[in-house]
């Protein structure tokens, strides 16, 4: 089975036999998306809410509300359904603790909503997620089955 790597502020898709793999989620939030009838996946490795609050935001894979759009686009032409598409979520943690309330810092928790509205815009259901908290994770989108696998530093690994 292959494997395919996602960078940082970068998206990928397969079709079946593969896997998607990024590493690193820290406020970053992995999107996952999946057809099941195709067995067509998507992942995109996100950094920030929004393009429209950066001015160099040439790089569509870097904001959730660009990424998703991009992804679905990939998928659908290598065959997906959009209504058969399904999400999940990972990442978007408070990596540092910070005294003040600032928005600008809750860079995590803002990723999580601007991925949660996009994905939504486009009618696609979450059917899970593990996000927030304090730490990294790696994640895996194996495509034969949709199933996302989740690694943590001292939180263990679990499958959504």
């Amino acid at each position: 089975m292959k494997v395919i790597k996602v960078g940082m502020a970068d998206y990928k898709t397969t079709k079946s036999p593969g896997i998607l793999v990024t590493l690193g989620l820290g406020s970053c939030v992995g999107i996952a998306l999946y057809d099941r009838n195709t067995k067509i996946a998507g992942l995109a490795h996100i950094m920030l809410p929004s393009s429209l609050e950066i001015k160099n935001n040439s790089n569509k894979a870097k904001f959730a509300d660009t990424a998703i759009n991009e992804l679905i686009k990939e998928m659908i032409s290598l065959g997906a359904t959009k209504r058969n598409i399904v999400a999940k979520l990972a990442g978007g943690s408070q990596m540092f603790s910070f005294s003040s309330k600032n928005d600008i810092l809750r860079i995590g928790e803002r990723n999580v909503q601007a991925s949660k509205n996009g994905i939504l815009e486009h009618k696609i259901p979450i059917i899970s997620e593990d996000t927030g908290g304090n730490f990294g994770r790696t994640i895996e989108l194996n495509s034969q089955d949709g199933s996302l696998l989740i690694k943590t530093i001292g939180h263990g690994i679990k499958t959504i």
